[in-house]
């Protein structure tokens, strides 16, 4: 099958976005994503897939902890600004985006749907990305507001 093809038949199939954060030699890094799944309840997994060309990948490669915050339909710059590549900031997340830090140092969006830390448990080679899988060590849920959704190469959200 040709990659162009497979890439559009997948992109029929709506995800949510995320913005992964990590902590590494005092800089905080933040991208984001929509390869990303819950695993497993016992123990509680889920996994991001990251390109290895990616800047991403050298950022969470070094981290021991990340965070997945779940963006909201309002929060779609905030999505829009975690896909540019940048240099990670000393001490502040890009563009001001608020955020608290975890007592184990990992950034968490403020405003999110809800947010998640984990611990990097393994990385698993597959083919031109890696997989993160990540055991949740803690979490919160945010407000009631609706997800912002990535269909058919765009930006969504759900309508009732």
């Amino acid at each position: 099958m040709d990659g162009s093809i497979f890439r559009t038949i997948m992109g029929n199939f709506a995800t949510g976005v995320t913005v992964v954060t990590t902590h590494v030699n005092g800089r905080l890094h933040g991208f984001t994503a929509n390869a990303v799944t819950s695993v497993s309840l016992d123990p509680m997994l889920v996994l991001v897939c990251v390109d290895k060309d990616a800047n991403a990948h050298g950022e969470l490669g070094g981290a021991q902890h990340f965070g997945l915050s779940i963006l909201a339909q309002e929060q779609r710059e905030i999505s829009d600004l975690f896909a540019q590549s940048a240099e990670p900031e000393e001490g502040r997340l890009r563009g001001g985006v608020p955020y608290r830090v975890s007592e184990r140092g990992t950034p968490l969006l403020e405003g999110a749907l809800g947010v998640l830390e984990c611990e990097i448990a393994d990385r698993v080679e597959a083919g031109d990305h890696t997989v993160f899988m990540g055991r949740v060590v803690d979490g919160s849920v945010g407000g009631g507001q609706a997800p912002l959704l990535f269909f058919r190469g765009a930006y969504g959200g759900v309508k009732d």
